[in-house]
C-alpha cells in the first residue's frame, strides 16, 4: 500500500496519458465493443450483489420470524 502513497493522485494530464495509450493499443473501433463489455460486466456485478444483499435480508428476516 506504500506504493500507492508514492504515485500521488491521479489527475487530469494522467487520465489523458492512459486514454492515449488505451487508443494506441486498441484502435477507435474496438474502443466502444470494450466499454459495452465493461458495463455488462458491471451490470452483472451489482445485480449479484443485489441478489446477496437480498438473500441476507431474506434470511434475517425468517429468523427473527422463529
Amino acid at each position: 500500500m506504500s506504493t500507492l502513497n508514492l504515485l500521488g493522485p491521479i489527475g487530469g494530464p494522467e487520465l489523458i496519458i492512459i486514454a492515449l495509450i488505451v487508443l494506441l493499443l486498441f484502435g477507435g473501433k474496438k474502443i466502444p465493443e470494450l466499454m459495452k463489455g465493461l458495463g455488462k460486466g458491471v451490470r452483472n456485478f451489482k445485480d449479484g450483489l443485489k441478489d446477496v444483499e437480498d438473500e441476507i435480508t431474506k434470511d434475517v428476516n425468517d429468523d427473527s420470524k422463529k
